[in-house]
């Protein structure tokens, strides 16, 4: 259902799909989800590939169209520990602060955005969604707190993915009056009702690789813990599909070869949504055994859910990983850094009557609770309480430590 809005949204992410993470992910649920119900939406992020499709570090200004929402994807000069020097972000930040009935919702962690924010010479109606602290980048985590505490404190709302996350962050609790919770959502249907192509796919991951198949999905970074999944298979039966690409690639697969198990690895690195969407299908559970709170929420948990996945997935304690997933409810949790825990639990769901079983029903349940228009509408209602403080924003406060 369409509705009538007044204003206009700026989502300001870091990157944006085929960019797959989830962060981009679910910059682009919302973004669509909104357009959908009348909103006029436009997106600014770095654009991370070059002419040909490839990632690179220096790369043009592109103007794209995703359904109703206007992509504006700036080019980047060079890129230096996270952070994107972008042609041309102050000034498309200025024009559009100066044009009326405007809302910036800035996703971080986001050195990029979050820089360029601190120039402007006036307070904007902005919302954060903080999807995760800094957690193992020690100076960058310090090079960028002057800067967060200016955007923050001028921010009108910071939206978490959870309440769980708050209760662990010693950074947001300077901004307590401010916080509220908005988890992620997802257009469950993709994965529910998968098309021919990712039904196709799934078939074929069976053929190829027998029954047992365990799924391991996201960027191979430290804070992901997929080491823990390549021990975990020396000690369970089947194969182990990884969709992903990242940093730690090289150093996982020695690891592999180290532990016996490289030839029961399928690396699948990027992949299109129809096979992702097959792989879930496909799938005896998805292993997420993430360690650190830089996973803050866990995306991929509820795409597995929706597609009758269980998951296995780790305690991060203060994050919303075992709150969307919950133990013994829709899916396993195991501590962290344990791959003997995981592979017992994953041994349950091949021996224990009907588990897998329950899990996958009340996995589908709990995914409904994430619907994208839910999420949307929602978002709403956070928009309209920025709106009715009358634009009064208040003034750049004096610092404080928060070291």
């Amino acid at each position: 259902m369409s509705t009538t809005l007044n204003y206009r949204i700026v989502h300001l992410s870091k990157y944006y799909p085929p960019d797959r993470g989830g962060m981009e992910t679910h910059v682009q649920t919302l973004a669509r989800s909104q357009a959908a119900l009348g909103a006029e939406v436009s997106v600014i992020c770095v654009n991370g590939f070059d002419e040909k499709g490839h990632l690179s570090t220096k790369t043009n200004t592109v103007y794209e169209i995703d359904g109703d929402v206007k992509v504006t994807r700036l080019g980047r000069l060079f890129s230096l520990a996270r952070f994107d020097i972008c042609f041309g972000l102050c000034q498309e930040l200025r024009r559009l602060a100066n044009e009326p009935k405007t809302i910036f919702h800035l996703h971080t962690p986001n050195p990029t955005m979050l820089m360029a924010l601190t120039i402007l010479d006036r307070t904007i109606p902005l919302v954060i969604t903080h999807h995760s602290d800094v957690i193992k980048q020690k100076i960058l985590k310090y090079a960028l707190r002057p800067f967060e505490y200016l955007v923050y404190s001028r921010s009108s709302q910071i939206l978490t993915t959870s309440l769980q996350y708050i209760q662990g962050s010693k950074f947001l609790r300077f901004y307590y009056d401010k916080l509220s919770d908005l988890p992620l959502g997802l257009n469950l249907a993709i994965y529910s009702n998968p098309n021919q192509k990712a039904l196709d796919f799934s078939r074929s991951l069976k053929d190829k690789y027998g029954e047992i198949i365990w799924l391991a999905v996201g960027r191979l970074v430290y804070y992901k813990a997929l080491h823990i999944s390549i021990e975990a298979l020396t000690l369970v039966p089947g194969k182990l599909v990884v969709i992903g690409v990242g940093p730690l690639e090289a150093q996982l697969k020695t690891l592999a070869r180290k532990l016996g198990v490289e030839n029961r690895i399928i690396w699948l690195g990027r992949v299109n949504e129809d096979e992702l969407v097959g792989a879930y299908h496909t799938a005896t559970a998805l292993w997420f055994p993430s360690n650190l709170r830089s996973e803050g929420f866990g995306l991929v948990q509820v795409e597995a859910m929706a597609s009758g996945c269980p998951v296995i997935n780790a305690n991060i304690l203060c994050s919303g990983v075992p709150w969307v997933s919950r133990d013994e409810k829709e899916g396993l949790t195991v501590p962290i850094n344990d791959p003997f825990a995981l592979a017992r639990a994953a041994k349950r769901l091949l021996s224990e009557p009907n588990l897998r079983e329950r899990l996958i029903i009340a996995s589908q349940k709990r995914a409904e609770y994430f619907n994208h228009t839910n999420m949307a509408q929602r978002s709403f209602e956070f928009y309209d309480k920025v709106l009715s403080q009358g634009w009064n924003y208040p003034v750049i406060p004096k610092a404080v430590d928060l070291l």
